[in-house]
């Protein structure tokens, strides 16, 4: 098990992109979450299996709408989560 931390720029935020990855993150039992950032971006930070944990950052690249300009992953400290969930700062 490892935990990674992604970032999203793009047309990225108020085009359905975090239930989207939620979506992903419940079909490969991805645990984390996903939130949407002041800068424009879209932040995750998802534990799980390594190899499950690629397949779903290569996914997230097909969810409707978002036009992702750039992806960076990072392997931060392992953290452990009960669910996967959209983190709605004051929006």
């Amino acid at each position: 098990m490892k935990t990674i931390e992604i970032r999203i720029a793009g047309r990225v935020q108020k085009v359905g992109l975090r239930n989207c990855i939620r979506h992903i993150a419940g079909k490969l039992c991805i645990r984390g979450e996903v939130m949407n950032l002041q800068d424009g971006t879209v932040r995750i930070v998802a534990s799980g299996d390594p190899l499950t944990l690629d397949k779903f950052a290569s996914m997230i690249y097909g969810c409707p709408r978002a036009l992702i300009r750039e992806m960076d992953i990072s392997e931060v400290p392992f953290r452990s989560f009960s669910e996967f969930s959209i983190i709605r700062p004051n929006e």
